[in-house]
This record gives C-alpha cells, sequence and structure tokens, in this order.
C-alpha cells in the first residue's frame, strides 16, 4: 500500500468513526434528488448516520476510496471495522454509494 493509499485509508476510517454510523436516524436531506434517494436506501435497510450530512459525506467518501484504485470488498471491510455494520449493510452501504455518487466505479 502506498503511504499516500495509508495515509487515505486512515482518514477514511476516522471519518467513518467520527460520523458515527449508529443511533439517529435519517431525517430529510437537502432538496437534491440523488441523496434524497441514497438517504431512503440506507434508512430502508436499517442503516443510520448521525445526520443526513454525515450520511452523505461517507458516501462520497466510499467514491474516493475507490477512485484510489481499492477494491469494494476492502472498502466494505474497513466500513465494517469502524462502525457496527454488519458485513451485508457495510456491503450495502458501499453498492448504494457507487450506485448514487460514482457510478463510474459499477462493474
Amino acid at each position: 500500500m502506498t503511504a499516500q493509499r495509508s495515509a487515505f485509508a486512515h482518514g477514511f476510517a476516522l471519518v467513518v468513526a467520527l460520523l458515527g454510523l449508529a443511533g439517529a436516524g435519517i431525517g430529510t436531506a437537502r432538496a437534491d434528488a440523488v441523496d434524497d434517494k441514497f438517504l431512503a436506501a440506507l434508512k430502508s435497510h436499517g442503516i443510520n448516520f448521525d445526520s443526513p450530512q454525515s450520511a452523505i459525506v461517507a458516501g462520497h467518501q466510499v467514491c474516493d476510496e475507490l477512485d484510489l484504485g481499492r477494491q469494494k470488498p476492502d472498502v466494505a471491510q474497513e466500513v465494517m471495522q469502524n462502525s457496527n455494520l454488519d458485513s451485508y449493510k457495510a456491503g450495502y452501504l458501499v453498492g448504494v454509494s457507487v450506485a448514487a455518487f460514482c457510478p463510474r466505479n459499477s462493474g
């Protein structure tokens, strides 16, 4: 792992930990339809963040990780290690983040 990836991975872990994947429900976000669909998808699978903004930031962070060349299972594993999400929900978060914010990383 390069120093840049290592530093970014550490930053990702910190962001996920600080955002708090637990507790509070997801409320209504900005008037952005993509964000709203993303938040609704998370909520429908019982994935709750402290705030809608935290969820959206985490979704974009997933895309940033993938853009650096990390594999989806590796990103999902890191999400799982830094949250209270099980493997299914961590994988779902990665998948819905890709669908919403970075379809270039699908496939």
